[in-house]
């Protein structure tokens, strides 16, 4: 893995991470819902584009491994935030989605505090991410074009309930794989003190 920070993959990072506050500009201050959709079709599909870049043309960075996940995790809190405000998604969805984020955000606190990064990203948790960011778009245009609304709407939903689930599925992953990695930590500092 490089340390390389000017890379193609991790352009497409900088630039998905830039679709954060136009997102969010154009779904709640000028209400443009079309040019959000495409702002939020494009920082979806655009997703596995980097890491298959990276991989294709020996491009992987530990930059690259940050700003991926850290780009996939803006765009869902930014648009869950936004849609809940302006009700496209009702508040017991953002909230399921924001506890899952607040169960990583203290295991991530514990690995720290025993000396351990974030954990790698796993194929569920991408998985989880992608129907996320393709259910968000469909789910926007349901609300915005009420005749595909409800076509639009029962796969949006479909994506989003999948995308819910897979999320929940790879944060216990992750809490497992934490539990894991303090447990063998703990062991060995009980080991080197007596």
């Amino acid at each position: 893995m490089g340390d390389r920070v000017l890379t193609l993959p991790n352009l497409i990072s900088f630039v998905r991470l830039v679709g954060v506050p136009i997102f969010l500009y154009l779904f709640l201050v000028v209400e443009a819902d079309v040019a959000a959709i495409v702002v939020l079709a494009v920082g979806g599909t655009s997703d596995w584009v980097d890491g298959w870049i990276a991989r294709r043309l020996g491009q992987v960075s530990r930059l690259g491994e940050l700003l991926d996940p850290l780009a996939d995790r803006l765009y869902i809190l930014a648009t869950l935030l936004a849609f809940t405000a302006r009700e496209v998604v009702p508040w017991q969805f953002t909230g399921a989605l924001l506890a899952r984020e607040l169960l990583l955000l203290v295991s991530l606190g514990v690995l720290r505090r025993y000396g351990y990064g974030p954990p790698p990203v796993h194929y569920v948790g991408k998985t989880a991410t992608f129907l996320l960011l393709a259910a968000f778009p469909i789910l926007l245009l349901a609300d915005a074009a009420p005749g595909i609304g409800t076509a639009a709407g029962a796969i949006g939903w479909g994506l989003a309930w999948w995308g819910l689930v897979l999320y929940w599925v790879a944060g216990a992953m992750y809490v497992v794989q934490a539990s894991r990695l303090v447990r063998r930590m703990r062991a060995r500092r009980a080991e080197a003190a007596a």
